[in-house]
């Protein structure tokens, strides 16, 4: 077995069967990427192989076995940070935002200890659209999957990488992710198109210059403010001058003229849709989500809030420009970023440090996904038409018993415990569940559940599944009908999809994981606000897969805790 220990973003690396390679993938934060070499037969002429695998093997049955461990410590802490020159606090990982991309290889086994070192804050940390598979106590969402973290704990996760491609982690306690508590996760695999080399993860953020819990009244009064900036990788420039300077810095990477390159794209924004593209450049789209889907190219990319996409771009534009701008956009028909027009990196060819002058693509303005017939899922997988569950949730707005906006579905805003967590209920066999938890139970085994949200509201939603890659079977305007025309073979396949204005989403999914899986809208703002659905899949198959010792002493601890310093909830309690 081969074992790799992390550090705050530093990799030691012992008994490794071959000498890593090192090179900066990113400039600061996120720097110093040590990885070991790329899985035998996975070169820039064919990155559609993987060892004895390849594109084509069907990743949700197959995993290789790679006997490697992958260990990190990830330390939650507040920290004064300036990202795009102004400072405030925040909390953040490891003192960095983003905080430290973990690196894996397809197959891999990680375990991440994170200790939780604010001031009287529990806390839980999210592995965003890992399916943990029979490992639900990993998925990291307080009050559902375990008790809050106590401040001075350490709370232990491990888990199988049964898939591959981009994705991040976040704290998903109040709103702690939004507040700086994200990074990025590269889990390494094959690709559906050849590039020569992985620039990594590029992190998409809208950006607050107070913490967003002192502007939680206001949106829950008055409606969510509006986001002053925008940051590329932790990093950007604001208007003004600061002691005589320019404040903030730009992102900036360099491409080799004639290389191609694989960019790893991931929205962490509280409330922000982006459309990206780099001027004059054309981007291949290989993966959505944690799903490798056919090659495609476009000129601009949506992405929904916690999607992410994998392109790729070839730099083959010198005859225009040695520099050119790698734009973030904020759609205004659904976000609203006061300095929207300036989320901006930049591409250097070579060893130019110019300033570019390149002019942007043309675009609608809109908060949609990319069109289902460009997303087709490389392992192509049908959805059985005789589901046991066809259930229709309605999405509406309106104000608790203290006047508080609050998001409702079919009537019911989510209120759960930090302190009695669902997985709690599940190993005392106790399913009498209160209607706040919104809790919606799948008792049948390997079968078919349609899910239909819809909404008559003129405002688009990301719905994120935990543990389960959904099929979307149909978006569109308006209600679901009996003759609305269900997409069956072979549709796009991912864990967050948008929930257009006034619109509909079908999505279906097997029972094949046991668990009690959360489903909720991204936007942060919504997240607290209640927008949320929990599964309780096969509960008689959950127990026995539970540490309940853990998970017993670990509420233990946070029921003292909130007990002695008189903490309750006061939002939706993910």
């Amino acid at each position: 077995m081969r074992v790799f220990f992390v550090v705050a973003g530093v990799s030691l690396f012992t008994a490794a069967t071959a000498s890593p390679s090192f090179h900066n993938l990113l400039k600061s934060p996120v720097d110093l990427v040590r990885r070991q070499q790329a899985c035998a037969g996975n070169t820039a002429a064919d990155r559609q192989t993987w060892c004895e695998n390849s594109i084509n093997t069907d990743y949700h049955n197959v995993v290789p076995d790679t006997g490697v461990i992958r260990e990190y410590w990830l330390d939650l802490k507040e920290a004064t940070v300036s990202p795009d020159g102004l400072s405030r606090p925040a909390i953040t990982f490891n003192g960095t935002i983003p905080g430290p991309t973990l690196f894996a290889d397809w197959g891999d086994t990680m375990i991440v200890h994170v200790k939780n070192s604010l001031d009287r804050k529990g806390t839980s940390v999210h592995w965003h659209g890992l399916r943990m598979n029979y490992t639900n106590q990993e998925d990291g969402v307080a009050s559902i999957t375990q008790c809050a973290t106590t401040p001075g704990d350490t709370y232990t996760y491990k888990f199988r990488l049964t898939q591959y491609g981009t994705t991040w982690y976040h704290s998903h306690f109040s709103l702690q992710a939004w507040d700086g508590a994200f990074g990025g996760i590269v889990i390494n695999g094959p690709a559906s198109a050849n590039y020569e080399e992985d620039k990594g993860v590029f992190i998409l953020a809208d950006w607050f210059h107070q913490p967003p819990t002192s502007l939680f009244s206001q949106a829950q009064t008055r409606g969510p403010p509006r986001a002053p900036t925008g940051l590329v990788n932790g990093t950007n420039v604001f208007p003004g001058e600061q002691n005589g300077t320019a404040r903030g810095s730009r992102f900036q990477t360099s491409f080799r003229t004639g290389g191609s390159y694989l960019l790893r794209l991931i929205n962490v924004a509280m409330d922000t849709h982006w459309k990206f593209s780099i001027d004059n450049h054309t981007l291949t789209v290989v993966a959505m989500d944690l799903v490798p889907i056919k090659a495609y190219q476009t000129n601009v990319l949506s992405i929904g809030i916690a999607q992410r996409y994998d392109v790729i771009v070839t730099a083959d534009k010198a005859n225009i420009a040695s520099d050119f701008w790698l734009r973030a956009v904020p759609q205004q028909s659904c976000s609203a970023i006061s300095n929207g027009n300036d989320i901006r990196g930049i591409i250097h060819y070579g060893e130019s440090t110019g300033t570019p002058n390149t002019k942007s693509y043309h675009f609608v303005d809109e908060c949609v996904d990319e069109e289902a017939r460009s997303l087709s899922p490389v392992v192509a997988k049908d959805v059985g038409s005789t589901p046991f569950l066809r259930t229709v949730q309605e999405v509406t707005l309106g104000r608790n018993a203290r006047n508080l906006f609050r998001w409702y579905v079919n009537g019911s805003t989510m209120e759960v415990q930090w302190g009695d967590p669902t997985l709690n209920r599940v190993v005392s066999n106790d399913m009498s569940w209160n209607r706040p938890q919104n809790v919606i139970q799948l008792d049948e085994t390997n079968q078919w559940a349609y899910v239909i949200i819809q909404s008559r509201l003129a405002l688009p939603h990301p719905i994120h599944l935990h543990g389960h890659d959904f099929h979307v079977l149909a978006q569109g305007s308006g209600t679901v009908r009996d003759n609305t025309t269900l997409n069956l073979r072979n549709p796009p396949r991912r864990d967050t999809a948008m929930l257009p204005a006034g619109g509909h989403l079908v999505m279906a999914w097997e029972t094949d994981n046991p668990g009690a899986w959360l489903m909720h809208c991204h936007i942060g703002w919504h997240t607290v606000q209640g927008l949320a659905l929990q599964f309780v899949e096969r509960f008689s198959e959950i127990k026995p897969l539970v540490n309940t010792t853990l998970i017993q002493d670990s509420c233990g601890r946070w029921n003292a805790f909130a007990a002695a310093n008189n903490i309750t909830v006061d939002d939706s309690g993910i």
